[in-house]
């Protein structure tokens, strides 16, 4: 058996403790130390590096490995999304050095958070320190690392901080619908002093497309993962109750299915896609689309659940109540209307990329 699928091998054995272990940390708002640290020792926190510096160098294979982990909890998916993205940026933008001290850190197990939404006026540089706050961070309580933006955003650079027990750090000032096990909240990055060696890139670097909009294509693998799982659940508790023969109920579980499918499909291909030599402007058009598409499966999935199972999907208790809550809060993502606009404007005038 090759590293790669002995990875996922170790990665599916995983799957129903992580999903035994959701339920706790939804109710707790418990961080997963006990799911990251097992993902660690399979060799996710490292396995999308290059060889060279220890990693298993994963391209589209990532998608398969994020819709696993997002398929047992989708708050473990974003923490892995997350951390993945981290080192892309260091691997993408970094120096040999940079990308071979965070693949050491990442072996060590240290976890990676990546962090860019601010409280006004943002966090800047002034006189060799840092100054202002980082909000909406995943982690924030976990992470000992992070690449994070400094300065306005068009112009911001990367930095690449280690992260520690000291700083000031706290939860966001309400609890979450969903995704709690993600910890997120605020980091005050007053008084840091970087290094010169921490910063990545160049100003602008972490705006350059086709990377940061058709990053989000791991986003969407992880979400795929959470979207079949809640499809499953809705025919698991249908069968139970005898009720999948229904006409009625019979189509709604017609509905679930391409509702996944069209998920995966949409997902898959913006994998593959990132992984040729299409236009930036193709990619980024592409997984703009995506996005949509994969919310919409989504919310179509949502309201499905909830017409088949009725109130019980709302009892407290119900895995596929905690399961919508989780989706539901991770389907917000930012500038969407934005995201399809520019797709639009591409797409108008360019024939859509095609794996045919």
């Amino acid at each position: 058996m090759g590293d790669v699928q002995r990875l996922f091998a170790d990665v599916a054995a995983l799957l129903p403790d992580m999903r035994r272990n959701a339920a706790s940390l939804d109710r707790n708002a418990g961080f997963p130390w006990d799911d990251m640290e097992a993902l660690r020792r399979c060799g996710v926190l490292v396995a999308t590096l290059p060889c060279r510096v220890g990693g298993l160098g994963l391209g589209q294979e990532l998608f398969d490995l994020l819709r696993l982990i997002g398929s047992a909890n989708l708050a473990v998916g974003r923490l892995i999304e997350g951390h993945v993205n981290a080192l892309w940026l260091i691997w993408r933008y970094g120096t040999d050095a940079q990308l071979a001290r965070a693949a050491g850190d990442a072996a060590l197990g240290h976890l990676f958070g990546i962090w860019n939404t601010e409280e006004p006026p943002g966090v800047h540089l002034q006189d060799g320190a840092l100054s202002g706050k980082k909000i909406n961070c995943s982690a924030a309580v976990a992470a000992t690392r992070a690449v994070i933006t400094v300065g306005h955003p068009d112009e911001a650079r990367m930095l690449m901080v280690t992260l520690a027990p000291d700083m000031s750090a706290g939860a966001m000032p309400g609890r979450l619908l969903g995704m709690r096990a993600t910890q997120a909240g605020w980091i005050d990055f007053r008084g840091y002093r970087p290094d010169a060696e921490d910063w990545i890139g160049q100003a602008g670097d972490y705006m350059r497309e086709p990377e940061f909009s058709a990053g989000a294509w791991r986003t969407l693998a992880a979400l795929t993962g959470g979207i079949g799982t809640l499809g499953e659940m809705l025919r698991e508790q249908l069968r139970a109750r005898g009720r999948d023969g229904a006409p009625w109920q019979a189509e709604r579980i017609a509905q679930s299915l391409i509702a996944e499918q069209t998920a995966w499909l949409w997902s898959r291909e913006c994998a593959r896609l990132v992984a040729t030599d299409a236009s930036a402007a193709a990619m980024t058009g592409y997984v703009n689309l995506a996005r949509r598409a994969v919310e919409m499966a989504g919310l179509t999935m949502l309201e499905l659940v909830q017409r088949s199972l009725g109130l019980s999907a709302f009892v407290e208790g119900n895995p596929a109540e905690r399961q919508m809550r989780d989706l539901a809060t991770y389907l917000r993502q930012p500038a969407m209307d934005e995201a399809l606009a520019e797709a639009a404007a591409h797409f108008v005038g360019h024939a859509m990329p095609s794996s045919l």
